[in-house]
């Protein structure tokens, strides 16, 4: 264990001396030579350790794989946020704590106190530890977030959050989100920093356009039928850092239970929030492409008159004839909470008298129905302001495709509000995301296009 910890106190220092390197070349190329030397050795040193240890469990019993050694799975972790629903409490709303107990559970954790650290608290002030004595004192339980060649810079850096900790985060981000717990997700590989998809390039549902190219026809007998070849895109994901600063006094450093508690629900509901308002609205420059500003997305007109700031019946009717059909069981209507008074006097005129479209059989005093024409009312903090385009949407989130790189990292700044006796912790976390479609869809019949993102026109 000593060899290993003073091993890694030597490479975090190596490692910490490469920014003020990058102007010189060949001395850049020598501490990167002796970074990789050292991380050779440290997992040599690892793989002789865990070998000793294997040795040293019955024979019947194969060794497991270490949890915390295994890469971030956010499709996995979206499931095990279910668990969360059994656990709610203090208002009903899931805290950390439930997270954290539900994803060592799910990943099969096994707390070893020579290798883990008990809390996220404890780990959060051993980084802090570290970069307070410029490495000096660096517990051997931190493992070092992974370097790219162009990521020599002051956000770079910093150590991998313990296995169970980043699982609970980002449960309980999933938990909490009503967007993220929607989208389809992949996780990749801690030595990848993007990915490429293939995907069929359909844009019309005309005869030799459907699946992109494949057509069908009905042949006569001796005469040879026609035929296309299917055509595909590639989609392309470039992870984006997301980066978040959170101040820390010395007071709650002393305090690692609470410092756990306040630190990860903090995590969790900022990087909730901006991942979901990114899916939502996102530019795609340096942050995933949100639905609202892709090519897919599908403004519905507003009536000829139609007041200022205003739903009507004949909008919704138009928004839901506008989304493609298999996108009905999954579609959602995310709607800014201010939208409710279009709702609920949304009515259906029935001869000379109407009728409420959306009020329940007791009326008022009764709670509203939770859905539209079937389909989920969820309000979001992202959609735009009444009257704007995206304050209504109807969307398929399973056609939103989010990656990213199965963890945190976490690192602190001793420089930063020091006048204040704070330190600043850092967490940077790598995503992207956009929608798998590339256009609204030209039905076979009839000239409208459709999608799985449909909004209704600026009123």
């Amino acid at each position: 264990m000593e060899k290993l910890a003073e091993l890694r106190r030597k490479l975090g220092a190596a490692v910490d001396e490469l920014p003020a390197l990058v102007e010189d070349a060949k001395a850049f190329e020598a501490k990167e030579a002796e970074i990789a030397a050292l991380e050779g050795q440290i997992a040599r040193t690892e793989t002789a350790r865990q070998r000793s240890m294997a040795l040293a469990r019955p024979a019947a019993v194969a060794p497991r794989e270490e949890a915390d050694e295994a890469a971030g799975d956010i499709a996995s972790i979206a499931r095990m946020a279910g668990e969360l629903s059994g656990l709610r409490r203090h208002g009903g709303k899931a805290q950390f704590s439930d997270a954290l107990s539900v994803a060592r559970r799910g990943v099969g954790w096994s707390q070893d106190n020579q290798r883990h650290f008990r809390s996220l608290g404890e780990q959060l002030v051993a980084v802090q530890q570290h970069y307070v004595t410029r490495g000096a004192n660096t517990d051997s339980r931190l493992t070092r977030a992974p370097l790219g060649a162009s990521e020599v810079d002051p956000t770079g850096g910093g150590f991998l959050l313990q296995t169970d900790f980043a699982a609970a985060v980002f449960m309980l981000a999933h938990d909490m989100g009503e967007i993220l717990g929607r989208v389809g997700k992949i996780a990749i590989s801690s030595k990848s920093n993007g990915l490429k998809i293939p995907a069929v390039d359909e844009v019309s549902r005309a005869n030799g356009s459907r699946f992109g190219g494949v057509s069908a026809s009905w042949a006569s007998e001796g005469v040879a039928p026609g035929y296309s070849l299917p055509k595909f895109r590639e989609v392309t994901f470039a992870l984006h850092k997301l980066i978040g600063l959170m101040p820390m006094t010395d007071e709650l450093l002393q305090d690692a239970p609470a410092l756990t508690q306040i630190a990860g629900q903090a995590f969790s509901e900022e990087i909730t929030f901006k991942t979901e308002d990114a899916i939502y609205r996102g530019g795609g420059d340096g942050m995933p492409l949100g639905f609202l500003k892709s090519n897919a997305f599908v403004a519905v007109p507003k009536l000829t008159g139609q007041a200022s700031g205003t739903i009507v019946k004949e909008n919704i009717d138009a928004m839901f004839a506008r989304c493609v059909a298999r996108s009905y069981p999954n579609a959602v209507w995310l709607i800014n909470q201010l939208c409710y008074p279009q709702l609920f006097s949304l009515a259906q005129v029935v001869g000379t008298g109407g009728a409420p479209v959306w009020l329940p059989p007791g009326g008022m005093s009764a709670s509203p129905f939770g859905s539209l024409y079937g389909r989920p009312v969820v309000p979001v903090e992202y959609a735009e302001a009444p009257g704007t385009v995206g304050d209504i949407v109807l969307a398929d989130l399973s056609q939103y495709q989010l990656v990213d790189k199965g963890g945190l990292t976490a690192a602190t700044s001793m420089h930063v509000a020091f006048l204040t006796d704070q330190q600043v912790f850092r967490i940077t976390y790598r995503v992207d995301g956009k929608p798998m479609w590339s256009a609204p869809l030209t039905p076979y019949k009839g000239a409208q296009t459709l999608s799985p993102f449909v909004g209704l026109a600026s009123r």
